[in-house]
């Protein structure tokens, strides 16, 4: 077995990052453009949170062909079992915040394109109903920073403290 996770894991993995960076950045700048790039910093935001969603799925693809290298030293049972547990949270919050973010804008009644199409209207527009998936949305998304940055420590954590291999087997190179 591989100590390292598949080239094509590795690259996703950081793809992944780097369009959360690119969602969270173009949600955070829509409070400091001006009013006329409001609306385009919006679109980034939507389109940058769709690929995560996609990217998300081809890893949990690669999940399922790829055995995840074992760690070295090995952790004790229940420090597996929190990794496996924390890890699957942060796929299933970057797999529900582009869903909740599509609901919003269905349930607000807005006309929005996916790759140059326009989509129809698919649920009937409701205002309570976008205020609680927009809530949830925006709720999740602001715990996402926790959860990153606890999945970024945990790393270092395991580098530098713990002194295993942990965060070499995700490192692009050789």
């Amino acid at each position: 077995m591989s100590v390292r996770f598949a080239k094509s894991q590795i690259i996703l993995h950081w793809l992944t990052l780097l369009m959360v960076i690119l969602t969270y950045s173009a949600m955070l700048l829509s409070d400091w453009v001006p009013d006329d790039y409001f609306s385009l910093v919006k679109e980034l935001h939507f389109h940058f949170g769709l690929s995560v969603f996609v990217l998300m799925l081809f890893r949990l693809y690669l999940r399922q062909r790829h055995a995840v290298p074992p760690i070295t030293p090995a952790l004790a049972p229940w420090q597996a079992l929190g990794s496996t547990m924390f890890h699957w949270l942060l796929y299933l919050l970057f797999l529900s915040l582009p869903i909740l973010g599509v609901l919003t804008l269905a349930y607000g009644g807005k006309q929005w394109m996916l790759l140059g199409w326009q989509v129809p209207q698919w649920v009937t527009p409701d205002s309570g109903m976008r205020n609680l998936v927009r809530s949830i949305h925006e709720t999740l998304a602001n715990s996402g920073y926790f959860i990153i940055g606890v999945h970024a420590l945990a790393a270092l954590y395991h580098h530098y403290l713990r002194g295993d291999d942990t965060l070499r087997r995700m490192m692009p190179g050789k």
